[in-house]
C-alpha cells in the first residue's frame, strides 16, 4: 500500500527521495512527504495529493539533506490531508514514516496524551515517533529506542526512523509489512519495494520479520528480532530499468497486457519440455506431490479467481478435493484440513497481508505442504513457504493485474499436470497438454490482435452505470475477473454471474441500459450458454459476445460477437481473459480515469 523511502549519502539526497517516491506511484496514495536532516536541523515538507506537488514544494523551500526518509500515504486512520500526512514528528529533531497498522495505537495514545505529549494527526503512526521520543529521554541510543519502541507495538509495521541528534544512520524495522535495504557507494538506501531505488542501485537486502536495520553511509548492519547481529543475503535485480517503464504505451497497465505473450514464455520455460519435466517441477522436493490427498487455496482479489479456475483443474485432471476461500475470511475461520491437504496460497507480490497471516496460521499437522504462487522471488510469502512455484510475470506496475493472472493460471496448469502424472493419471494426455501449453504465447499473441476491435466496441459502455459478465465453468471466474477489473478502472458497476443463475435473480436487471457481456469457449457447455444468451435477448438485453471462432454464434442487431482464435478448454481461461483486460483499459481511457491508478486502491495490499 503506502510507500517508504530512506537515504543517506555523501550528497543530497532530495532528488533520490523523490524520484523514489514516484517510481512507488503505482502503489496506490492520497498524499506524500519526505524530511531530511540539514545544518539547520530536521526539515520536513508535506502535501496532500500527488508526489509533484510535494517536489514542487521542496524546491520552493530548497530541502536539501544528506539524510532523509519519504512516504506516500494510503488512508486508514484519518482523511487524506496534510496534518495526517507522513512523516510524523515528534519535537522538532525526531520523524518517522511508516506502512502498516499499529492495532493498539489507541490505549498507546491515551497513555502518550497523560505523559504530556500532544497529538497533531488523526493517525495511528503518531504514537510511534512518541514512543521513540519518549525512549530516547530516558537516554538510549535511536537504535535501542526504536527496538525498545518495537515491543509495545501489536500489528503490522515497516518505519524507518531519523534524528537530527545522530545525523549518521537510518534505522529500519519491519514486522509484517515489507521492507528492503539498498545498498550503493558511499550511500545506503531503504524502501518498501526494490523498484523505489533501481535508479541508485540493482543490490538489495530483504528485511526479514522482525529485523532492524542500522543504515550508515559506510555499511549496514542487521539485527534480528532478538536484537542479535546478523548477515542477510545480498540479491542482485536481475531486470532492466526498461521493465518499469512505460516505453511507447500509455499506460503500464496497456503495456503489461501486450507483455503477456513474453511473460507466460517465461512462466512456461524449462516446465513444458516433456512429461519428465513435471517430476521435477521442485526440485528434490518434488517427491511431495505425490502426497497430496486434498487441496486448500487461499487468495485474495485477482488472485482469488485465478484459484477459482484451478478448483475445475484439480478436480477434473488429478481428481483431488479442493477449497478455495479468501484469504480475508479463511484466517478468521475455524477450519478442518483433511488429512495430506497441500495449502496453496497465490499473490502477485508475495506481501498481501491477509494471505501472508493465512500462510502464517497454517499450522495443522494435516498439511503435507505450503505451497506459493508468486511473482516475487524475495517476497514473505515465498521465503515462508516450503515450496513456490514462481509465475516470473516480470514488475507489474499497473495497479489492475493483467499479466499475473495469466502467469499465475499458466502456472497452476503446470502444477494440476504435474500432480496429475504424480497420480498416476492421464498419462496418455499429458504430452498432448503439455504442448497445447507451448502454444499459449503465440495464441495470446493472436488474441491481442483483436485490440483494434475491442476499442471500438469500448464506446458502447462509455456512458453506461452498470454491466453484467457471464460465464460457464472455469470462464465464471474469468467473468468475474472481468467485472472486477471493469470497475476497478472505469468505476462502471460491474458483477459477474455463472450463467446459469441468471433465472435466479440478475435477470430482473437486464435492460437495454445494461450490457452483458459473456464469453463463450467451444466446450461442453456452450449449448446451456446459448440458452442463457437467449434469457437476455427476451428481455430486451444487449449482449457483447467474446466467442470461440466455432462457437456458430453470430452478430445481429442487439448481439456484437468477436471472434477468438479456438483453443483448448483448458486454455480458455488464458485466452478469454485478454479480451476482458482491453475493454476494461479502453472503456477506462475514454471515461478519462485514471487507469494506472484508480481512486481509493493499491497495487501491493500490505494492511488488514
Amino acid at each position: 500500500m503506502c510507500g517508504i523511502v530512506g537515504a543517506i549519502g555523501e550528497r543530497n539526497v532530495t532528488g533520490i527521495l523523490i524520484t523514489g517516491l514516484k517510481r512507488l506511484e503505482y502503489r496506490g496514495y492520497d498524499s506524500a512527504g519526505l524530511a531530511v536532516i540539514c545544518d539547520s536541523g530536521l526539515q520536513r515538507v508535506r502535501r496532500e495529493g500527488k508526489v509533484q506537488g510535494l517536489e514542487d514544494a521542496t524546491v520552493i523551500a530548497g530541502t536539501a539533506g544528506q539524510l532523509g526518509i519519504a512516504h506516500t500515504r494510503w488512508a486508514t486512520h484519518g482523511k487524506p490531508s496534510e496534518a495526517n500526512a507522513h512523516p510524523h514528528m515528534s519535537g522538532d529533531g525526531l520523524a518517522v514514516v511508516h506502512n502498516g497498522i499499529i492495532e493498539n495505537y489507541q490505549s498507546l495514545r491515551e497513555a502518550l496524551t497523560a505523559d504530556g505529549y500532544r497529538f497533531t494527526s488523526e493517525t495511528d503512526t503518531e504514537v510511534v515517533v512518541h514512543l521513540i521520543h519518549q525512549a530516547l529521554s530516558r537516554g538510549l541510543d535511536l537504535r535501542a529506542a526504536v527496538q525498545d519502541t518495537v515491543t509495545k507495538l501489536h500489528g503490522a509495521y515497516a518505519l524507518g526512523v531519523i534524528s537530527r541528534a545522530e545525523p549518521d544512520r537510518l534505522i529500519a524495522v519491519r514486522r509484517g509489512s515489507p521492507l528492503v535495504v539498498g545498498l550503493g557507494i558511499g550511500e545506503n538506501y531503504i524502501a518498501s519495494d526494490q523498484l523505489a531505488l533501481l535508479p541508485v542501485t540493482t543490490r538489495f537486502i530483504f528485511m526479514q520479520e522482525g529485523d532492524l536495520a542500522e543504515v550508515r553511509r559506510e555499511g549496514v548492519q542487521l539485527y534480528d528480532a532478538e536484537g542479535q547481529p546478523v548477515t542477510r543475503r545480498i540479491h542482485e535485480f536481475d531486470g532492466t530499468h526498461e521493465d518499469v517503464e512505460k516505453g511507447e504505451y500509455r499506460h503500464f497497465m496497456l503495456k503489461e497486457i501486450f507483455e503477456q505473450p513474453a511473460a507466460l514464455q517465461r512462466t512456461l520455460e524449462g516446465r513444458v519440455t516433456s512429461a519428465a519435466s513435471l517430476d521435477t517441477l521442485f526440485g528434490d522436493r518434488s517427491d511431495l506431490l505425490g502426497k497430496v490427498r486434498n487441496v486448500q487455496i487461499i487468495a485474495c482479489g485477482t488472485s482469488y479467481h485465478a484459484g477459482m479456475v484451478a478448483r475445475y483443474w484439480l478436480e477434473d485432471l488429478a481428481r483431488i478435493p479442493c477449497q478455495v476461500e479468501v484469504a480475508s475470511e479463511f484466517r478468521y475461520r475455524d477450519h478442518v484440513v483433511p488429512e495430506g491437504t497441500l495449502l496453496i496460497t497465490i499473490s502477485q507480490s508475495g506481501e498481501t497481508a491477509d494471505t501472508l497471516a493465512a500462510l502464517r496460521g497454517a499450522d495443522s499437522p494435516h498439511y503435507v505442504g505450503r505451497l506459493t504462487v508468486c511473482n516475487v522471488d524475495s517476497s514473505s510469502l515465498v521465503r515462508e513457504s516450503e515450496l513456490a512455484l514462481l509465475t516470473r510475470a516480470g514488475p507489474e506496475i499497473g495497479v489492475a493485474s493483467t499479466k499475473a493472472f495469466t502467469t499465475q493460471l499458466a502456472a497452476l496448469m503446470v502444477l494440476v499436470l504435474a500432480l496429475a502424472k504424480a497420480r498416476g493419471l492421464y498419462k496418455d494426455r499429458i504430452e498432448q497438454m503439455l504442448a497445447d501449453l507451448r502454444t499459449l504465447p503465440s495464441l495470446v499473441e493472436k488474441t491481442l490482435s483483436l485490440d483494434k476491435a475491442i476499442e471500438t466496441l469500448s464506446r458502447d459502455f462509455v456512458e453506461k452505470h452498470h454491466t453484467l459478465f457471464l460465464g460457464r465453468g472455469t470462464l465464471f471466474p474469468v467473468a468475474m475477473e472481468g467485472a472486477l477489473k471493469l470497475k476497478e478502472i472505469s468505476y462502471i458497476h460491474a458483477e459477474a454471474y455463472p450463467a446459469g443463475e441468471l433465472k435466479h435473480g440478475p435477470l430482473a436487471l437486464v435492460d437495454k441500459d445494461m450490457p452483458v457481456v459473456a464469453v463463450a469457449p467451444n466446450n461442453e457447455l456452450l449449448e446451456k450458454l446459448k440458452s442463457n444468451l437467449q434469457e437476455v435477448r427476451a428481455r430486451g438485453g444487449r449482449l457483447y459476445l467474446f466467442a470461440d471462432s466455432h462457437a456458430a454464434l453470430a452478430d445481429d442487431d442487439d448481439v456484437t460477437v468477436l471472434t477468438l482464435p479456438s483453443v483448448s478448454e483448458y486454455l480458455a481461461p488464458m485466452i478469454y481473459t485478454i479480451p476482458l483486460q482491453l475493454l476494461s483499459y479502453h472503456v477506462a481511457v475514454m471515461r478519462g480515469t485514471d487507469v494506472d491508478q484508480p481512486r481509493n486502491l493499491a497495487k501491493s495490499v500490505t494492511v488488514e
